[in-house]
């Protein structure tokens, strides 16, 4: 492998054997790659790997952004309850139906249902409705709803969600102690994951990188963390500053360009470690550089979800600050989606599920039932 180390091509060589075949040191390598010719030859293993378990294709769920009430109060986050500055909102059971059906009509195989953690009968009967409403356009669909309990989790599950992403945000405890203030629980969030796990969902969970005070072991960490719990896919992004935020006081540690570099590392590191998972190209990635989803899919993600939710809602959603897209309506989006994709020499899975490949090998490997057919529909 011309131009990098012999340490690092033998890395690369061993990751791409076979999933987990790499230490927590080693991963601690690639999530720090700082030279161009290695993340480069780390993306290229990624992109291989990649190929192999997903091909050439790029799943799309759109996300539709039910609400920004929570009663979370995360330090990092812009929605949390004390940011008295926002306009809170919550979309009608009919208007979620309708922007779902505007996803279909898109060609978007799948939705994401994303919004604030609530905890309550209300919320949860409305979830409820919501599901049942999308239930005739068959597509996949991911929640994103944060903590709940499991009796919850399985009401959401039998109307009709098949995905569940949980973002741990680190797998430190101390660090997410700093991270979030009192009353929230690391515990906690650890049991919700292995509750979706035993209702049956596709899990999903993620980090953010480049958190005040992460290191690199932090995040080899975290990968090594998502082998732990069988993650079947994973939704990662650089830290970005919300200005209504505790957290925004502590100055990121790395420039906007270096927060990019390490959340594209962490996509090749996460794919060259677990193999068949599916990983999301996110918009932070997006917010950081307007090629940023696209050099994410370069780097071993083969997921995008773009906004589907109308335009005048979007600008009361943002967990970060430049999130892109705003004023951009879901027809416009899809055109220049397709065209970013396929300019890289992807193509995109359209009318498909695009269910994670990991999910129905470990039905296979626990012996239990696949319910999921994951065809392309006309």
């Amino acid at each position: 492998m011309s131009g990098v180390t012999a340490e690092l091509a033998a890395i690369l060589e061993r990751a791409k054997e076979r999933p987990k075949n790499l230490s927590a040191k080693e991963l601690a390598t690639l999530v720090a790659a700082a030279d161009g010719l290695s993340r480069e030859a780390v993306r290229v293993a990624a992109r291989e790997v990649k190929r192999r378990h997903c091909g050439n294709l790029v799943s799309i769920r759109g996300i539709v952004e039910l609400g920004n009430i929570c009663s979370k109060d995360c330090c990092y986050c812009g929605i949390r309850k004390s940011n008295s500055s926002l306009q809170r909102y919550r979309l009608k059971v009919g208007d979620v139906v309708r922007m779902a059906r505007t996803n279909r009509d898109l060609g978007y195989g799948s939705i994401v249902l994303q919004g604030g953690e609530i905890e309550s009968e209300e919320n949860t009967r409305f979830i409820e409705e919501c599901l049942e409403g999308i239930a005739e356009l068959d597509l996949g669909v991911t929640l994103s709803l944060g903590e709940q309990t499991e009796d919850v989790y399985r009401r959401w599950k039998e109307a009709g969600a098949s995905r569940y992403l949980l973002r741990i945000e680190t797998s430190n405890p101390a660090l997410y102690a700093r991270l979030h203030p009192p009353g929230h629980s690391w515990e906690r969030r650890r049991e919700c994951l292995a509750a979706l796990g035993r209702c049956g969902y596709q899990v999903g969970t993620g980090v953010m990188c480049a958190l005040p005070g992460q290191t690199a072991a932090d995040l080899a960490d975290d990968i090594v963390f998502y082998g732990e719990i069988d993650a079947d896919m994973i939704g990662m992004g650089p830290y970005i500053p919300h200005p209504d935020t505790p957290l925004a006081a502590q100055a990121p540690p790395l420039s906007d360009a270096e927060r990019l570099e390490l959340g594209l590392n962490m996509i090749a590191a996460t794919r060259l470690y677990l193999h068949d998972v599916n990983i999301a190209a996110t918009t932070a990635l997006q917010a950081l550089a307007d090629d940023g989803r696209e050099r994410g899919i370069l780097a071993g993600a083969n997921v995008v979800m773009p906004n589907v939710t109308d335009v005048g809602y979007r600008a009361r959603y943002q967990l970060y600050a430049g999130k892109p897209c705003l004023n951009e309506n879901a027809s416009l989006c899809r055109g220049c989606l397709e065209r970013r994709i396929e300019s890289i020499g992807e193509k995109i899975n359209w009318r498909a599920r695009g269910d994670s490949p990991h999910y129905h090998d470990r039905l296979r490997r626990l012996n239990l039932p696949n319910s999921t057919i994951d065809t392309p529909r006309k």
